[in-house]
């Protein structure tokens, strides 16, 4: 549990990291007439991604999760390899990636790195780690509700997301 913990502490930072470089990104992208999109659903995406931590973490404590190593390192190395992605795409993205929709007006399309094969990877990178974290240490009820409430905000998301690139290229034709 001490581990698992540990774990759990580090991806909490490495989101607060996200979160720091997500804030320099946006004031890059609004001082160049970026426009936010999809606020309304920002905050809920913000409390799902904290649930998923606490989730983790309370499941395995008051329910006595066991780790199973069969399926906890396959599980952990599907967490590092999503966190692995995660950092991909920020990097690929540069100053464009961002938590929030906010698309820049002109700007082509990224289609480097991960971008080549995926339309949007930094979304499968939230899936995969969305599942494999809870199950490093079998919080099945976390990673099932995570899941389910993920996919209908990512959803929500895509279809934001989607529509402010089209209407961008749009305004840009």
């Amino acid at each position: 549990m001490i581990a698992y913990t540990v774990l759990i502490a580090l991806v909490a930072a490495e989101r607060l990291a996200e979160l720091l470089v997500a804030r320099r990104n946006a004031a890059w992208s609004l001082a160049r007439g970026g426009v936010e999109h999809g606020r309304g659903h920002y905050p809920a995406m913000v409390l799902l991604h904290t649930a998923l931590l606490a989730g983790c973490l309370l499941e395995v404590h008051y329910a006595q999760r066991p780790f199973v190593p069969r399926l906890g390192w396959p599980m952990l190395a599907l967490a590092l390899g999503a966190q692995g992605l995660r950092w991909w795409c920020i990097r690929t993205l540069g100053p464009r990636w961002n938590t929030r929709v906010i698309v820049v007006p002109g700007l082509p399309l990224v289609s480097g790195g991960p971008y080549r094969w995926l339309r949007h990877p930094n979304y499968l990178a939230v899936v995969v780690e969305g599942f494999a974290l809870p199950l490093v240490h079998t919080a099945w009820a976390t990673a099932l509700c995570f899941t389910l409430l993920d996919g209908w905000l990512l959803a929500t998301r895509l279809r934001c997301e989607d529509a402010a690139l089209a209407r961008c290229r749009t305004a840009a034709a």
